[in-house]
């Protein structure tokens, strides 16, 4: 497997480590967002949040908790913090390996989301509860 996170967890790559365990290592993002962005991965490899073991998933935001309450403490400028995970390369997902951004943030740090044209425009009530039906028969 040709994947940069798990070369990262073999310690094949070097990082710059906040935390592990035997879970998890969290590190440095080498192309930060702003000073203090964290990086939260499951060792065991998966693509998505839904390949991921469930003791794992349920870890990974109590852990996530722990390590932005020590990026506030540490004396980073950060007024919020972005928890962010991209879930597939259509959403985002850059490294094919489960990963959670941390992402302190302040304001006018220049960082935003873009929402797409038309994403005010109310839904009909039909057709929100005709979304929800499909998501329930699908759970």
């Amino acid at each position: 497997m040709d994947c940069i996170f798990c070369k990262i967890v073999k310690g094949e790559i070097p990082c710059y480590k906040v935390y592990e365990d035997e879970d998890f290592i969290a590190f440095m993002d080498i192309n930060p967002i702003n000073n203090g962005h964290v990086l939260v991965i499951p060792k065991k490899h998966s693509e998505l949040v839904s390949g991921l073991d469930k003791n794992i998933l349920s870890k990974i935001m109590p852990l996530a908790e722990k390590i932005g309450s020590a990026i506030r403490k540490s004396g980073i400028k950060c007024e919020g913090m972005n928890f962010e995970i991209f879930d597939g390369k259509t959403a985002g997902q850059e490294v094919p390996h489960v990963h959670l951004h941390l992402i302190p943030r302040f304001s006018e740090d220049g960082y935003e989301h873009k929402y797409p044209a038309g994403y005010c425009d109310p839904n009909t009530r039909e057709r929100l509860e005709k979304i929800a039906e499909q998501i329930r028969i699908a759970f």
